[in-house]
């Protein structure tokens, strides 16, 4: 009976050990998709096992993020996964703001100065104010 306690005891130790390796993949797979699919990119992603809401936490693994959005934004954020919860994100700060292309600023300059024409239009034939039509 000792003998299959001392053999039993790493085969479970193995198995644990294999299941959180695998969740672990899965869990980075999962977030990855999840930035990717609202045109970011990941630059980093690791398990944080006691970031922000861990304590309690039951099913849900903790990562801690540092990921690009769509704008090129830089954000560092903490997010829970699990196999049956999807991906939340918590603390999410923005934490380098991304410059801006002489392409897009001129683009955003010449719509100011078409909604500054159309509102001097509109004040030149209305009473100033901005009645939206339903």
């Amino acid at each position: 009976m000792d003998s299959f306690v001392v053999v039993l005891i790493p085969i479970i130790l193995t198995l644990l050990i294999g299941f959180r390796i695998a969740a672990g993949g899965m869990d980075k797979g999962r977030v990855r998709e999840y930035v990717e699919s609202r045109g970011g990119q990941i630059l980093a992603l690791s398990w944080a096992p006691f970031g922000p809401g861990w304590f309690g936490e039951k099913s849900d693994r903790i990562y801690e993020v540092h990921y690009l959005d769509r704008d090129g934004n830089e954000h560092h954020a903490h997010c829970k996964t699990s196999l049956w919860t999807g991906v939340y994100f918590t603390e999410d700060t923005i934490v380098h703001y991304a410059e801006q292309s002489s392409a897009r600023r001129e683009t955003l300059e010449e719509e100011n100065q078409r909604l500054r024409a159309e509102i001097a239009r509109l004040k030149g034939t209305d009473t100033g104010y901005y009645r939206p039509e339903h």
